[in-house]
């Protein structure tokens, strides 16, 4: 059983406990340095997240107002196009 998880957990349970708590001190050092607190971060993924999202819906809009631009002149040619070659048939 123990081995199970050592595999599982990739070392120990105590010294992946011990490497988990000095891993924290040190992240928690440098973030009390850097005045940022964990709700900050998790703000700043939200907003990012967001940003990204409504990017995202503008480009896509903007793809298919591209589209629509373009069909307005394709579409009407291709049919002229398909008729003409249609009566010569």
């Amino acid at each position: 059983m123990p081995d199970g998880v050592n595999r599982i957990l990739g070392d120990s349970p105590l010294r992946l406990l011990l490497k988990l708590v000095v891993a924290s001190f040190i992240v928690g050092m440098i973030m009390a340095s850097l005045g940022l607190s964990p709700w900050d971060i998790l703000i700043g993924a939200r907003d990012f997240l967001v940003r990204l999202w409504n990017m995202g819906f503008s480009a896509i809009d903007q793809f298919l107002g591209y589209i629509l631009l373009g069909a307005a002149v394709v579409v009407p040619i291709w049919l002229i196009l398909r008729l003409v070659n249609y009566r010569r048939n």
